[in-house]
């Protein structure tokens, strides 16, 4: 018996390591056989998709899916995958079917979400479907029995730490990892990783908010550094994208983590809120310059007050502050003379500050 897991088409352009994918697959790495397809990077991901469904004995389809280009994918493959093999239980994960999990369970083609982390929830649904046994005892999961709706408890977000290691070997016998090591701004090799999950606010228009209630845990700054330096010394890689949702929540954290890259010769960046880390200490963003990190993307949404206002950010941003903290880090760089990409993002239009 085998899992099939599916990354739909996100980019056209600099895939990325499928680490929502990687995350699930370790929770059944030793366990259950499974084999991964990558929209990302086959043109025609069906091909390979029916290929394994006729020759794997395939018996759970298993997507990621973000709202938007995702969806793309994720519908019609999902749809066929019922229609030609009725008998795949098919499972979708991610933001998109969390948050909307009553059109996607009604759409007829899914018939399991695992609603936030799957770590401890996904090899449990697996060996329950292997039994025939109820679904009610595993958490985070959202499902229909009998046409009624059931959402199960919530876990609280794991110890990081103590979950299994990604398995990026098994990964790079499916797609080589090096075509996932892009050439971008910070580096001709550049690594998507995940270092944390979750956030501590509740921006009225975030996604991660339902999910994870605001709450946010990571991993340690010494568990992400031997990652980091495995895929350095692995494969080659000289930058890191960190796609945290909030990467700068603790500045112990980041301390640690730029104290410990500092002399290994990686570039990063995160993203990170203003009003956090205007809190940090000039000797902290000194630190993290020095230790490789050459930009850092910021949530500005909108210089009005009113507006921020409404948007319920869950912090003290102001438009002036937005321009004080600017203005702060322009003149911390300055007196280092090491210059500094900040990218600002509002919600419309997206204005980027080059070379303070």
């Amino acid at each position: 018996m085998s899992i099939l897991f599916f990354n739909p088409l996100a980019t056209k352009h600099n895939p990325r390591i499928p680490n929502s994918i990687l995350q699930i697959a370790a929770s059944i790495e030793g366990r259950y056989d499974w084999r991964f397809v990558d929209g990302n990077i086959d043109q025609e991901p069906w091909d390979k998709i029916e290929n394994y469904l006729a020759n794997n004995n395939i018996k759970y389809f298993s997507c990621t899916v973000m709202p938007g280009p995702q969806l793309r994918q994720a519908i019609p493959i999902s749809k066929k995958i019922r229609q030609l093999y009725p008998n795949i239980k098919i499972i979708w994960g991610g933001y998109f079917p969390s948050n909307h999990s009553i059109v996607v369970l009604d759409s007829g083609f899914v018939d399991v979400i695992v609603n936030g982390m799957g770590d401890k929830s996904f090899p449990k649904l697996i060996d329950a479907m292997e039994t025939n046994s109820l679904f009610d005892g595993i958490p985070n999961l959202i499902y229909k029995k009998d046409n009624i709706l059931f959402t199960t408890k919530k876990d609280e977000i794991y110890n990081l730490d103590e979950l299994p290691k990604l398995p990026y070997e098994k990964l790079n016998n499916f797609y080589p990892i090096g075509r996932y090591l892009a050439k971008t701004y910070l580096g001709t090799k550049t690594i998507a990783y995940h270092s944390s999950f979750g956030c501590p606010f509740t921006c009225s228009f975030c996604a991660v908010v339902p999910i994870y209630n605001a709450r946010w845990k990571g991993k340690s700054a010494e568990a992400i550094f031997q990652d980091i330096l495995y895929l350095k010394n692995r494969f080659d890689g000289n930058a890191i994208e960190f796609h945290d949702n909030n990467f700068f929540v603790s500045e112990k954290r980041v301390i640690e983590f730029s104290k410990l890259v500092k002399d290994h010769n990686i570039v990063w960046w995160g993203e990170g809120r203003i009003d956090t880390i205007d809190k940090y200490k000039d000797e902290t963003l000194f630190l993290m310059k020095e230790s490789g990190c050459k930009m850092i993307f910021f949530g500005a949404e909108t210089g009005n007050d009113k507006l921020l206002k409404k948007m319920d950010k869950g912090g003290i941003q102001t438009r002036e502050q937005i321009k004080s903290f600017a203005a702060r880090l322009k003149k911390l760089i300055l007196f280092r003379n090491t210059p500094l990409f900040l990218a600002f993002h509002p919600i419309k239009k997206r204005k980027y500050l080059k070379q303070f």
